[in-house]
């Protein structure tokens, strides 16, 4: 079924890296979960009003709130398509990430009010009419959101959509609690137990966790979380392809929304190469990374010595030592001055987040070691790098 809508309303859907697709898509998930939330609502309004439950009542609201968020869903898809301009040179991609802020802020307030009614009817509870007309709602109800949740989890896993994977697991607690409202009235009807209240109370619980799910996973990327781990082997994948880069180091993305990602990282070269000919290999990768993975790249050219002997003995001797303190410790672009009384050996080292503040301990282990081992003084000069720039 969700391919045959992908061929039905997705212009071209089989292309997922291109922001139009993606849009298409997110369109598509959008006008889909309005259709059916506010078909259940209705369904589920029908069948708490002929039956009296409070709890059937609030499922009911809480597809009204779905479609509402579906609405939202659809908006900010629409408006995260809008092209860069002088105000936000880097586009609009980061409505997709505020319209599943607004939806989450919405879920919990509507989570709010229905827990005030389930309250209310726990205090001054009331019996409810449950029969075979009802259950058939609800049933029906279970089926619906267990397909739109394979639908938005198969349609947010293809077009990588955080948004769409939330509104899958949406739908997912709203099979749940539908499930819990149907076995309320099932146990009310066997037992004569007049548990609607506490059902109601337990649905705007899952809503209140879906709201607040949902909003740390659209907070967090607004506030600059880290790249995936495949996002960033991909580049390096790319970088490492070219025989000419002998390592690479300082990788930064920085995500202004799906399909609007910029990169930045430093590659070395043999500093007796050319360095026209490495600059036109670099601009080569950059074109290729925006071209095959949609990622804006900027190479920054480190030329290396290659092939002393003295540098490269040196180099091996301080990263030995870093490895015995922590394995995690790494350096680049390792340069050394020669002197008469002593010697500089300078490079950038990469410490993680565990070993912060200890710079001054680690500069003075390097010197040791290297005095120690050679019997001559060495003077470290050392940048340090945060690890998760690697």
């Amino acid at each position: 079924m969700t391919k045959l809508l992908l061929r039905l309303f997705v212009k071209d859907y089989s292309q997922k890296d291109n922001p139009q697709v993606r849009t298409r898509v997110g369109k598509l998930s959008g006008g889909v979960g309005i259709f059916c939330n506010l078909l259940l609502c209705a369904g589920k309004l029908l069948a708490g009003t002929l039956s009296g439950s409070v709890a059937i009542t609030a499922d009911a609201v809480n597809n009204l709130s779905d479609a509402s968020s579906s609405i939202v869903t659809l908006v900010g898809f629409r408006l995260a398509e809008r092209p860069a301009d002088e105000d936000h040179p880097y586009g609009h991609a980061r409505f997709e990430y505020l319209s599943g802020l607004a939806v989450a802020a919405l879920i919990i307030l509507i989570g709010f009010e229905l827990a005030k009614t389930s309250l209310e009817k726990i205090i001054n509870p009331a019996a409810v009419d449950f029969s075979l007309p009802v259950a058939l709602v609800l049933i029906g109800s279970v089926a619906v959101k267990l397909w739109m949740m394979l639908f938005n989890r198969k349609l947010g896993k293809y077009i990588n959509s955080g948004t769409l994977l939330a509104t899958a697991a949406d739908s997912r607690n709203d099979v749940i609690t539908t499930s819990v409202v149907l076995a309320a009235g099932v146990i009310q009807w066997l037992t004569r137990w007049q548990i609607d209240g506490y059902m109601g109370f337990l649905v705007a619980l899952f809503i209140l966790y879906s709201g607040i799910g949902i909003a740390k996973d659209t907070i967090s990327p607004l506030l600059g979380e880290a790249a995936s781990p495949e996002l960033r082997q991909t580049i390096v994948d790319l970088v490492s392809s070219d025989p000419w880069v002998l390592g690479y180091h300082d990788l930064m993305v920085h995500d202004y929304g799906p399909g609007q990602r910029f990169a930045s990282l430093h590659v070395e070269m043999d500093s007796s190469r050319e360095p026209l000919a490495c600059h036109e290999r670099i601009d080569n990768l950059e074109r290729r990374c925006l071209r095959e993975h949609n990622v804006h790249l900027v190479i920054h050219y480190d030329p290396v010595v290659v092939g002393d002997s003295r540098v490269d003995g040196l180099q091996q001797q301080v990263q030995s030592i870093l490895t015995g303190i922590d394995p995690r410790l790494s350096i680049h672009d390792f340069r050394v001055v020669f002197g008469n009384d002593h010697t500089n050996v300078i490079f950038d080292m990469e410490v993680p987040a565990s070993l912060k503040n200890q710079e001054k301990a680690l500069k003075k282990q390097v010197e040791q070691g290297l005095t120690q081992a050679n019997g001559e003084t060495y003077y470290a000069v050392i940048t340090f790098d945060q690890g998760a720039f690697q």
